[in-house]
């Protein structure tokens, strides 16, 4: 099978024998894979990453179920496990980062407990989304956010317009923040309120400030936007350390919480019942053997969503 293989920066396109299926794992044959921020940081440098990237994917099991999967492998064991709290166990390996090897090949493995069947009314390509709106959907499971409380989203990326759905789906008052007028535009639909980033940004002026920018500059500007005992919400993963000064934050008693997965359930209903819409968000698809010009073009400057399809698939 075809697989893409990324080490020192390199994203390369290699035949592998197809994975052997442990027991309590399936064969998934992968239908469509989404590049995602956290690949591009993984190309540069992030983990200290090398195998194959992926984690945002559609399969299709042997007696032609369409499926997703959660993306971290918990051991089941630990006390973590036991309190439903794999995403954190300490043994787990997670697909595509961390000891497994990603969706970005033609068959990949995942164990039975980790997929989440597909259904009708959600599109292959909208299904891609499921995981990254899983993790905006993960905000919800971990501060309470009252019915009309304002939110600042900073970061008009993938996540930061996924995240700006979902809080406003779920009943926030949502402003987005971020550089790009016609990608904000595409979640204006919902009634999200989005504005082109200021020269000087409101200070102490959100309860909650969500950090999706991606930027080594991004907590610091949520921090300064969040009013005394309010919550930033930390959402981006960078390569390498980020300076902030917490003095700002001790002294206006911020909460800051760390974010990242979240469980599949809730982002199925979200788009399955179309209170958050996708289709605008992928910019473009390419086959797998055209992995590095796929990678090339996620990393464009102003690109969305760069989908991988089975080599031979063609777009309509």
């Amino acid at each position: 099978m075809l697989s893409v293989h990324l080490e020192n920066g390199l994203v390369e396109v290699k035949k592998q024998p197809l994975p052997r299926v442990a027991k309590g794992f399936a064969r998934i044959r992968m239908l469509a894979a989404g590049i995602c921020s956290t690949d591009l940081e993984l190309q540069r440098g992030y983990y200290g990453f090398s195998g194959t990237p992926g984690h945002e994917f559609v399969g299709e099991l042997a007696d032609g179920t369409r499926v997703v999967g959660e993306i971290n492998l918990a051991c089941g064991h630990c006390d973590w496990c036991a309190r439903g709290l794999g995403r954190h166990c300490p043994n787990r390996a997670v697909l595509g980062i961390v000891k497994h090897p990603g969706a970005f090949r033609e068959f990949l493995t995942l164990p039975v407990a980790n997929l989440h069947r597909v259904p009708k009314s959600i599109s292959t390509e909208h299904a891609v989304f499921i995981e990254p709106v899983a993790a905006a959907c993960e905000i919800l499971d971990q501060i309470k956010i009252a019915k009309g409380t304002q939110v600042a989203v900073l970061g008009d990326g993938k996540l930061g317009l996924l995240i700006a759905q979902v809080l406003q789906a779920h009943g926030a008052r949502v402003l987005l923040l971020g550089k790009h007028r016609e990608k904000m535009r595409l979640v204006e639909w919902c009634g999200v309120t989005t504005q082109v980033l200021p020269d000087k940004l409101p200070e102490r002026a959100f309860p909650i400030v969500v950090d999706a920018t991606g930027s080594q500059e991004g907590l610091r500007a949520a921090i300064a936007m969040c009013e005394p005992r309010g919550t930033v919400v930390m959402k981006s993963t960078v390569h390498g350390l980020v300076p902030i000064d917490t003095a700002p934050a001790i002294v206006n008693e911020i909460t800051l919480v760390g974010s990242r997965c979240g469980r599949f359930e809730p982002a199925l209903r979200m788009l399955a019942s179309g209170k958050v819409r996708v289709g605008d968000l992928i910019s473009e698809e390419f086959p797998l053997d055209r992995a590095p010009d796929a990678f090339r073009r996620a990393a464009t400057k102003g690109v969305l969503k760069v989908l991988l399809r089975p080599s031979g698939y063609t777009s309509c």
